[in-house]
Parts: structure tokens; sequence; C-alpha cells
């Protein structure tokens, strides 16, 4: 049975920028939660940040610079996120992850323009770029049909 890492804000923990969570209440999630399938990591808390704590948002990807409104830069502690998180899933030998839309650490398509203006643009969070740069399949909480057929499919191929 294939392990899934998931954003643990998705599980309900508030582990959000503003205490908050982000559950996805389906059930597929609830039976591989209760099957023991799901590795909950939240990489901005395993670099070190606290929780309530200000939002974070990507200025620059070369090199990577990620402040907050304030102009705080929290690089050191999204990259230490990322890599806590790489270091979990390989050892956790997961076949994919579900990992939390637009945030600066786990986005997999699209992030904040680092303006604090809500505008997106294309590119990954520092999480889920480390992830997919190492083999691992990154989907959001819009993909959920195509994360399901990705385990179906991945469980029907001997590994």
């Amino acid at each position: 049975m294939k392990k899934i890492l998931i954003s643990a804000c998705m599980l309900g923990d508030k582990v959000r920028y503003d205490g908050g969570h982000h559950l996805i209440d389906h059930p597929v999630l609830k039976r591989w939660r209760e099957e023991g399938r799901l590795v909950p990591i939240c990489p901005e808390i395993a670099g070190g940040m606290e929780i309530p704590r200000p939002a974070a948002e990507t200025q620059c990807k070369f090199p990577i610079l990620i402040t907050t409104q304030t102009g705080e830069d929290v690089t050191p502690q999204f990259l230490t996120g990322a890599e806590k998180t790489l270091e979990i899933a390989q050892r956790e030998r997961v076949s994919c992850a579900l990992m939390k839309a637009k945030s600066p650490s786990c986005g997999n398509q699209r992030i904040f323009d680092g303006n604090f203006s809500g505008k997106l643009v294309e590119g990954s969070g520092v999480a889920a770029a480390e992830l997919m740069r190492n083999g691992i399949p990154v989907f959001n909480e819009k993909q959920l049909n195509e994360l399901f057929a990705f385990v179906e499919d991945s469980e029907r191929i001997p590994a």
C-alpha cells in the first residue's frame, strides 16, 4: 500500500500562518488516513516557524528569496522545511504528495507574486519544488481526481 505525503493543514491541523487549517473532508482521504497511508507535514513548521506567523511570499526564484510583508527574510526557514519535507517523503517512501495550492512552501503550480496583492504567478513553493525535483509528483486540492487516479494506477503496477 502506497503512502501519500499531505500538507498537515489539509488534515485539519491548525498550522497555517494565521493559525487556521484547510481541512479537506473527502471519503478517500478519510479512508487513507484510517489505513495509515497519509504522512502529514507542514514544511514551514518543520523549518522552525511559529503559529501564527506573518504571511510570506516568494520575492525572487534565483536566488531564492522569501520574505514577510515587512521585509523579514524567512528564506532559511523555508529551505530547511523543504529539506526536512523531502527527507520525510523519502524515508516514508511516499508515492506522491497532496499539498496546499498557492503556498510559498507547498504550491505546485502557482504561487503568490511576492507583492502581497493576492495576484498569482506560475511557479512552485520551495517544498513542492524539492519534491518534484526528486521525482515525487505533487498534487493540490484542486487536483484530487488526478491524485486518486495516480494512486490507483500506481498500485496496479507491481513495485
